[in-house]
């Protein structure tokens, strides 16, 4: 079930149509102050965000599998995700996992260190965190054998 509700939708400002949910999702990326390439969606439906609590989301027409060349590590992203934007940081994050090692791990919050350390913190739900530089995640060019359609 989908934590994005009637009510917050009424409140919210949502967007539809895959070049207009891109444009919406990295204007509201970089003033956050996080790397576009963060999130290398496709078919993205629909993007919403509520300004007052900071919830954002989207829905893209299917799952894919990113590979982030610079530091060989696989990320999932599902048909919806959601998070909590605040500068600087995703919290609550649902839709996203990360590989490590042989296991898909949920990834429930992002967190950038820009100024000081130039770096992006990932947390799981059991508390494990890995750090990367965050050029890492500037725009890679979008390259057909990365990303496949799960």
């Amino acid at each position: 079930m989908s934590p994005v509700g009637e009510e917050v939708r009424a409140r919210a400002q949502v967007y539809r149509g895959n070049t207009l949910c891109q444009e919406k999702t990295r204007l509201l990326l970089k003033e956050m102050a996080v790397p576009k390439g963060l999130m290398p969606l496709k078919d993205i439906e629909e993007f919403g965000h509520e300004k007052e609590k900071g919830l954002m989301w989207l829905k893209q027409k299917q799952s894919i599998t990113h590979k982030f060349k610079k530091i060989g590590k696989l990320v999932s992203y599902g048909t919806e995700i959601t998070a909590v934007a605040e500068n600087s940081k995703l919290k609550n994050i649902t839709g996203c996992k990360g590989k490590e090692f042989f296991l898909w791990m949920s990834v429930t919050e992002m967190a950038v260190d820009y100024p000081t350390k130039g770096t992006i913190t990932f947390k799981t739900p059991s508390g494990l965190t890995r750090t990367f530089p965050s050029s890492v995640f500037e725009d890679e060019e979008d390259d057909d054998d990365e990303k496949e359609k799960v």
